[in-house]
């Protein structure tokens, strides 16, 4: 079945970085785009970056554009989203997806906190 295994998260300073990996199993990984989101406490999920299926197209949220990088290796079926320059408005938990077919799957998710 399909897996998505999110880590990398943890606790920063602000103006740190972080590196996420999302780990992919149970389809044909290099067929896929991917997507990261993020869900701070009380708010919405938003879509933060995206990745086709090289990392030729990328699209970031204007909230992260020129901090973070999302990056693939379809060798190691794994997505990652390099984050620098973090704020404390980028504490959030953080999730992989991809849509097949019908459906979304999402990981289980990875805490970020931005804190001194």
């Amino acid at each position: 079945q399909v897996q998505l295994v999110e880590s990398g998260g943890g606790l920063v300073q602000p103006g740190g970085s972080l590196r996420l990996s999302c780990e992919a199993s149970g389809f044909t990984f290099s067929h896929y785009g991917m997507t990261w989101y993020r869900q701070a406490p009380g708010k919405e999920r938003d879509m933060i970056a995206s990745i086709g299926l090289d990392d030729t197209l990328a699209y970031y949220a204007d909230s992260v554009k020129g901090r973070f990088t999302v990056s693939r290796d379809n060798g190691k079926n794994t997505v990652y989203l390099r984050m620098n320059s973090l704020k404390p408005e980028d504490t959030a938990v953080y999730y992989c997806m991809t849509h097949l077919g019908a459906s979304n799957y999402w990981g289980q998710g990875t805490q970020v906190t931005v804190s001194s």
